[in-house]
């Protein structure tokens, strides 16, 4: 699901349904969209096959590539091992795994709730001639017991819609990080690009097993004598 509206590092689908916080009277500071149901993800995959399968379009990237550029950079300068084991929570159309694969990660996995996703996904691995990249249909909020041992967790928006789920949105974040802290390996880095919370925020909703690593810089805003950041990218590391 991590695939949506392209507006770069200004915004993104997600941002246009999120908040005002101060506005906002429900629990959480979320008001519930259709972003964060599967259904509407799936309609989205399946417009953007269709396109892929007829100009080869691969479809939008969730935060722009400026935001998997971000990853990638931080990734080689910490000198992660190509053989690492990496998972993209939430892949979308796999561009981001394309990307890995292309500067030589091979042990790489992408998982989607959406059966819609995870056929493009596939069409543009195959079409990429990429042999390396696992693909699985699988809900982050239910995983199988295929699924631990990553070195690395990579999240471009899929917490922030997970965030908007219409049915019981408070439970599912807090499900989301007990699944995040079993698919991941002590030591572990899970690196989340958001456009609705904060830093102080996310720290929060990641406080029980994890530290805060780094904070990766991204453009600022001004707007009405106030300035801040229209996303925020962590590295937390499980402890």
């Amino acid at each position: 699901m991590s695939a949506g509206a392209d507006a770069g590092d200004g915004g993104s689908g997600a941002a246009v349904a999120a908040r005002s916080r101060e506005d906002s009277p429900v629990e959480g500071g979320f008001v519930p969209s259709a972003l964060g149901t599967r259904e509407h993800w799936n309609a989205v995959y399946e417009r953007e096959l269709q396109t892929f399968q007829e100009y080869g379009d691969t479809g939008e990237i969730w935060f722009g590539e400026e935001s998997m550029t971000r990853l990638i950079r931080w990734i080689q300068k910490h000198k992660i091992p190509l053989d690492a084991s990496v998972l993209d929570i939430g892949t979308g159309n796999g561009v981001f795994l394309v990307e890995l694969a292309k500067i030589g990660f091979s042990n790489i996995t992408g998982i989607d709730y959406s059966s819609s996703a995870i056929r493009l996904s596939g069409s543009i691995i195959e079409k990429e001639g990429l042999s390396n990249i696992k693909l699985k249909e699988e809900d982050f909020l239910s995983l199988s017991t295929e699924l631990s041992g990553f070195h690395i967790c990579i999240d471009k928006g899929t917490f922030d819609a997970i965030s908007l789920d219409p049915d019981n949105a408070v439970e599912k974040r807090k499900q989301y990080v007990r699944s995040l802290s079993r698919v991941l390996k002590v030591k572990g880095f899970f690196l989340i690009t958001s456009c609705n919370w904060t830093k102080e925020e996310l720290l929060n909703e990641f406080s029980e097993g994890f530290q805060l690593f780094e904070e990766l810089p991204t453009p600022k805003f001004s707007f009405g004598g106030r300035s801040g950041n229209s996303v925020v990218v962590l590295v937390f590391q499980k402890s």
